[in-house]
């Protein structure tokens, strides 16, 4: 019997849509799933309101527990990196780290005091093979790849709509807030509008907005004319019912802690080409002229791209069955597998041979 503690930000009873709570509350739900209700769950929720009981849930849970997994962020891992690595010289479990988005490696090279609590986890999952790669310039043999997941009605190849017309319907779908590029995707469309002189374009916003843009984005959105509208949260188990009716969706993000955004899978699932900036992990993940583009992120690029994609958008709709067949890579069943796979194992293996057990089973689909 596997025996997996869970700690990680939960907020039960709360609704939340950023991207670390949902992709705690998957990893729970698909191990769940697997594991015949295996998995024991501390919700660091408002945890610095409550250090003395959080402290003890950890330590039961590691009395309990052969695997514990955390899922700490920015400020959680200088607390629970340290406190777990330090309770296992008791307790000798297997501790699992998995990381949600990509701000790990930049992380440990300005706080290299935690290099060696990390160095002593049993294996770092994340979500990109540069992030693999940086790790081992750190001096790692832990890190193995663990891409983002989201259990989603996958769109039938039938089902896609290729029945697009000017005006071409555009969107975003992400966090509402300055670096995800939101402002220039606005700028963009009203510009191409502009230009041609009539509504070739039109944008709908959809996302939680970021605590403390809304003023800013609303003022920005007022300066917008009808072409731009903001069209609040989905549900994360409706986001291909709205997103197949879209021509494209675009990204053009250049937020610092950028991982594999799992708006992404939204579209791959949905049938959605994406336009998305050359940040980060980008291109790993949207394939240039496969399941979308790739553009530089500097002045005037993202309404360059737009401008040529208005002049021949058969450039999109070629890509749409391109990325049902994507989605197939990133399924929960095939990553939770591979994650359970390495864990599982009895001896410690190179991350070399953790990517290129994941890349086997994915190329067998």
């Amino acid at each position: 019997m596997r025996n997996i503690g869970i700690v990680g930000h939960v907020a039960r009873g709360l609704s939340m849509a950023d991207g670390q709570t949902i992709k705690t509350r998957m990893l729970i739900e698909e191990l769940n799933g697997k594991l015949n209700d295996e998995v024991q769950v501390v919700d660091t929720h408002n945890w610095t309101k409550r250090p003395i009981q959080l402290i003890v849930q950890c330590i039961q849970l590691i009395r309990t527990c052969k695997h514990i997994v955390i899922m700490p962020a920015y400020k959680g891992i200088l607390v629970f990196l340290p406190l777990f690595v330090l309770l296992n010289m008791l307790y000798r479990r297997k501790i699992h780290y998995v990381v949600i988005g990509g701000w790990l490696v930049g992380y440990l090279k300005k706080r290299k005091a935690l290099v060696p609590f990390a160095k002593r986890l049993e294996t770092i999952h994340v979500e990109s093979a540069a992030m693999i790669a940086g790790l081992e310039e750190l001096g790692f043999a832990n890190a193995y790849y663990m891409p983002n997941f989201k259990r989603l009605p996958l769109i039938a190849e039938h089902e896609l709509v290729y029945d697009h017309h000017p005006p071409y319907k555009l969107c975003t779908f992400s966090r509402v807030m300055k670096e995800k590029g939101i402002e220039e995707a606005i700028d963009a469309v009203t510009q191409v509008n502009l230009l041609m002189g009539r509504t070739v374009y039109t944008l709908d916003i959809y996302g939680a907005i970021e605590e403390g843009y809304n003023s800013r984005f609303q003022s920005v959105l007022g300066q917008s004319g009808e072409d731009v509208q903001y069209r609040g949260i989905v549900a994360y188990d409706q986001s291909v019912n709205v997103l197949k009716d879209y021509f494209l969706m675009l990204f053009p993000t250049y937020f610092p802690g950028e991982g594999f955004a799992g708006t992404l899978l939204d579209c791959l699932a949905s049938g959605l080409p994406v336009l998305a900036t050359d940040w980060k992990y980008n291109k790993e993940i949207v394939k240039d002229e496969v399941t979308g583009y790739i553009y530089d992120h500097r002045a005037n690029s993202l309404k360059e791209e737009l401008l040529r994609i208005l002049q021949n958008p058969e450039l999109v709709l070629a890509l749409k069955g391109n990325c049902v067949k994507e989605y197939q890579r990133y399924h929960p069943d095939h990553v939770i597998e591979h994650f359970l796979a390495v864990i599982d194992r009895e001896d410690s293996t190179s991350s070399n041979e953790g990517r290129k057990l994941y890349g086997e089973r994915n190329q067998a689909q």
